[in-house]
């Protein structure tokens, strides 16, 4: 905790600014322009909904996949294991973001004064696909930037339109029939829709696919660990 948010000035407040100045700018944007979001009539809400597990997702993914950089001083103690660092970086980076995603959402309710009926079995399950997913793309890209020094530049490429095809401004309804079976193969736009039907009782989100997303989650956790196991001793002695 002291070496992830102690180095920055205001610390672990950065952590619940970022997403509460992302989810206003959102909101003022898009109330300019639109009526009402595609839920409910509250844009802070139907942003914050979308904008938390993706940030869930993008934060626990990344700090996952520079696990080894990050802990290598430690990682010199025989009793310390690549495991360990994993699992120590998403222990921390998901705590901390439920804990901004739970402050920031209890916010607007409570500021707003709305009094929605939520389906806490859909909120659990947005957040278990969010970590399970984050978990298996940061092992396995823990294993590929450790290997490939260029894959990490390659990703952040990659994941550039990411936040655009996630469901996050938007809900797949809204995408016209012949797109939405292709924006739904981004796992991540399960997890940020599955976590708007824990927040709208109207919101049946039929679209989720929560098998193929633990799928995914699975084969790459799977995978990455197994690369790690066999090759860790090797991106330790450079």
């Amino acid at each position: 905790m002291e070496s992830s948010y102690g180095r920055s000035p205001g610390g672990y407040l950065w952590a619940l600014i970022e997403p509460v100045a992302a989810i206003a700018l959102m909101s003022v944007v898009f109330e300019l322009i639109f009526r009402a979001p595609s839920l409910g009539s509250n844009f802070p809400l139907f942003f914050a909904t979308g904008f938390m597990p993706f940030l869930l997702y993008m934060t626990v993914s990344q700090t996952t996949s520079t696990a080894i950089r990050y802990s290598r001083p430690l990682l010199e103690y025989p009793a310390v294991t690549f495991l360990d660092a994993l699992v120590a970086r998403v222990a921390l980076n998901t705590l901390t973001n439920l804990v901004v995603s739970a402050l920031v959402l209890w916010g607007i309710v409570l500021i707003y004064r709305l009094n929605p009926i939520l389906d806490w079995s859909a909120i659990f399950l947005s957040m278990a696909m969010g970590v399970s997913l984050a978990f298996g793309v940061g092992t396995m890209n823990c294993y590929l930037i450790s290997q490939f020094q260029i894959w990490e530049r390659v990703w952040a490429v990659l994941n550039r339109p990411l936040f655009l095809v996630s469901a996050v401004l938007f809900i797949p309804e809204d995408v016209p029939t012949q797109y939405r079976d292709i924006l739904m193969l981004n796992p991540v736009a399960s997890v940020v829709t599955e976590m708007r039907k824990g927040f709208y009782a109207t919101y049946e989100a039929v679209h989720v696919r929560p098998l193929y997303v633990f799928s995914v989650a699975g084969v790459l956790a799977t995978l990455g660990l197994f690369l790690l196991i066999r090759n860790h001793k090797q991106i330790m002695e450079r």
